[in-house]
């Protein structure tokens, strides 16, 4: 299997991802001020809580991104040797 023409898109597709991921990381706040934001437990004093709606998805949505991700970097690897 011949990888090396598909090196432009690897490229271009890794950094695209790296930014959605990162976008979508800074997306989900855990809390409402600055602390929890910064890994504090804020108003919740660090449990956890049940992710619903759109938060949910967002979640979802940032696992598949770091699955494609990791997917898109073993193939750039084989591309460029």
């Amino acid at each position: 299997m011949e990888l090396s023409a598909l090196r432009p898109y690897l490229g271009a597709s890794e950094i695209i991802l790296a930014v959605v991921i990162t976008i979508l990381v800074l997306l989900q706040t855990k809390g409402s001020n600055l602390g929890s934001f910064l890994g504090g437990g804020g108003d919740t004093s660090g449990g956890f809580r049940t992710r619903r709606g759109v938060e949910a998805t967002m979640h979802r949505v940032t696992i598949v991104c770091a699955a494609l991700f990791f997917v898109n970097t073993i193939l750039a690897f084989l591309a460029w040797g």
